[in-house]
């Protein structure tokens, strides 16, 4: 039996398979791509190399573009119109602050208290003296996630470790019983347990040492966490965290971003030990003779005096 197809048939045949190509080609592996594993008793396996693409790490809210993190005026009386500091005015476009429409949801502010506010702007106009990432402190959560490094998160049955290329920073989120730590911690306690597809993770037991970003955002020692992660492709997480703080806050507020996995074929974490990147920051001021004294460009020379900071014991203690 001889089928005869019309012209309009004949081009729906080949539309058909057209698509099927189509297809077929968007699911194929693309070089880059990582083997993807299968779920783990049930739930999505999110174990990969992930990382933000966003501005959060500067300012988790929406903020111009601006010449440095530390400004001064500039030649008019504007506030906008401010240009960069010393510390930072040598490093030319490297030194400045890219623009962003933020992460934080709803109307887009985070809820201070009066008081807590006036400390946020303080930290803001101190950033080189107080934010922890500039000491190599661990960072904290959630502002691990969305530094401008990879993360590696690596699941099983009962436990999900997350190791963090910054300080070579990790966490571990239990999702098994567990005593809490003995002390307050950096990095928190974290609990997850599993809604659907949906990994969410509550984290207490912080120190109050930690900041959100650079711009000064930060928290005290009730800082209490839940984080969701959302798998919406398998290489894209929605990762959202509801913060909570009576002791700064007025009320609850959420922050949302997608991660993204890092596609390299040879991708692998690799550690960023910063710590002695920030010797001579932290302590050469106890050299008893100064080691980093001057610099000179093509177009500036920076001359650097140390001061002693205030009620420093170790400088006290060094120099007996």
């Amino acid at each position: 039996m001889t089928i005869r197809l019309t012209g309009s048939a004949i081009s729906l045949v080949i539309a058909a398979a057209l698509v099927s190509i189509a297809v077929s080609l968007s699911v194929a592996p693309t070089a880059g791509q990582t083997a993807r594993a299968g779920r783990i008793a049930g739930h999505p396996n999110l174990s990969g190399i992930w990382q933000a693409n966003n501005e959060a790490h500067w300012d988790l809210q929406a903020h111009a573009a601006r010449p440095g993190v530390v400004t001064q005026p500039g030649v008019y009386p504007f506030e906008y119109a401010r240009v960069a500091a010393a510390p930072v005015v040598a490093l030319g476009a490297a030194g400045g602050v890219p623009a962003s429409l933020g992460v934080v949801q709803g109307d887009g502010e985070i809820p201070y208290t009066p008081a807590a506010l006036a400390i946020r702007q303080e930290n803001a106009e101190h950033w080189i003296d107080r934010d922890p990432e500039l000491k190599c402190y661990l960072p904290g959560i959630p502002r691990a996630t969305y530094m401008p490094y990879p993360f590696e998160i690596t699941q099983s049955t009962t436990k999900v470790h997350m190791a963090y290329a910054f300080a070579t920073t990790a966490r571990t989120i239990h999702l098994d019983e567990v005593d809490p730590p003995p002390a307050d911690t950096w990095m928190g306690h974290s609990v997850g347990r599993w809604d659907g597809d949906t990994l969410v993770v509550t984290v207490t037991n912080f120190n109050d040492k930690t900041w959100f970003d650079r711009a000064g955002n930060f928290h005290s020692d009730a800082l209490h966490l839940v984080e969701r992660f959302t798998p919406v492709t398998p290489d894209v997480i929605r990762y959202e965290v509801t913060i909570e703080d009576p002791k700064v806050f007025t009320r609850p507020w959420t922050i949302s971003m997608p991660l993204y996995r890092r596609m390299e074929p040879n991708i692998q974490l690799l550690e960023y030990r910063c710590t002695e990147f920030a010797e001579e920051f932290l302590y050469g001021h106890v050299r008893k003779e100064q080691l980093v004294r001057h610099w000179e460009g093509d177009t500036m020379s920076v001359d650097i005096t140390r001061k002693v900071p205030a009620g420093d014991a170790f400088y006290e203690w060094f120099r007996k």
